[in-house]
């Protein structure tokens, strides 16, 4: 169970950094125009939001302090 808390916790953490440090995105592909069997197709390349790395960091690090702590 500690072991599992502590490899989330460092995944998120490291995800959570990665986004904040602007390296996380994803792609939005949107339909313009669709006549019959033929589309015309938009691709985007969007950020994921700042809040979503700052809650992976937050997170992460009380998974990873949880892990770690030890029970008495």
């Amino acid at each position: 169970m500690r072991a599992g808390l502590i490899i989330v916790g460092i995944a998120l953490l490291a995800a959570g950094l990665w986004v904040v440090l602007g390296h996380g995105s994803y792609q939005q592909t949107d339909t313009l125009v669709q006549l019959g069997s033929a589309k015309l197709t938009a691709t985007h390349d969007k950020a994921v939001p700042q809040w979503a790395g700052i809650a992976g960091i937050v997170v992460g690090a009380l998974l990873l302090v949880g892990g770690i702590v030890k029970k008495r």
